[in-house]
């Protein structure tokens, strides 16, 4: 299938890694140009050359802190510059804190919601304006933990309402911005294997180091125990697929959709 886009402007957050960086890279195998956005420098540098590695093509690179709300401020002038327009914005960075509801402090707290519900939402908003033109798309990346509850050692008092935040203002912003031919869409990973979950994993639910045969095991277990599917988990480019299909001309009359990808895990 053609997705054409070819020629189409997109800024991709969170895009050194994991589902960002495999979204950014369809997005590049399609056509389009593209900027990703992450705090490190060099996580950038090296998202960019495995992306021109693969693809033969580059990508823009901006180190942005999407809980700095004065460097989202910088955004619009930032994109104005690099493509004159923006057709396609990918909210995808974000994290998770998995603790007691009693152990959460107010600074997780606020960090939850500054890295996840509330960089989406000043993101859009500086963006949008210059969307309004010609119309686009927006897809919003949010979390299982948005829309059901996880038991120990999963834990997300704090990450879910967040997630879930982000799920409800992708739905209204839908509504509001339809007139302006931009569509808004919320795609909602389920349980997605990266390094950096991985790495999570050991040091915040099992506590120690684990063999990849070990830690595929363990998250089995975990997910039985949930009452989950004992599916396998997934990968980051399986998400990519649906976020750049959503975004593309093909999915039209998908608007203000909540698209979980999750491979039926979810029994409840």
């Amino acid at each position: 299938m053609d997705l054409k886009i070819k020629g189409k402007k997109a800024l991709v957050t969170g895009g050194s890694k994991g589902i960002g960086l495999e979204t950014a890279r369809l997005l590049v195998e399609e056509g389009a140009d593209v900027i990703i956005c992450a705090r490190r420098q060099s996580a950038l540098a090296e998202a960019a050359h495995d992306i021109e590695r693969t693809t033969g093509k580059r990508v823009v690179c901006h180190s942005l802190d999407v809980t700095d709300a004065r460097a989202i401020e910088d955004i619009p002038a930032l994109v104005e510059k690099t493509f004159g327009k923006l057709d396609f914005l990918v909210n995808n960075a974000g994290t998770g804190t998995y603790k007691p509801f009693l152990e959460v402090t107010d600074e997780e707290l606020a960090y939850g919601m500054g890295i996840n519900f509330f960089a989406q939402f000043r993101l859009c908003q500086k963006l949008v304006p210059m969307m309004r033109a010609e119309g686009g798309s927006i897809v919003n990346v949010s979390g299982a933990t948005g829309n059901r509850v996880l038991n120990a050692p999963m834990l997300s008092s704090c990450t879910g309402p967040a997630k879930a935040a982000e799920i409800r203002f992708s739905r209204i912003l839908a509504s509001e911005l339809m007139p302006h031919n931009i569509r808004v869409n919320c795609v909602v990973p389920g349980y997605i294997l990266t390094p950096e979950r991985y790495a999570k994993w050991e040091s915040e639910i099992v506590k120690k180091s684990l063999s990849e045969a070990e830690a595929e095991e363990e998250r089995r277990l975990w997910a039985r125990n949930q009452g989950m599917s004992d599916a396998r988990w997934g990968r980051p480019e399986e998400v990519a697929n649906v976020i750049v299909f959503t975004l593309s001309d093909a999915a039209s009359y998908v608007n203000g959709a909540t698209l979980v990808v999750d491979n039926a895990m979810d029994k409840s």
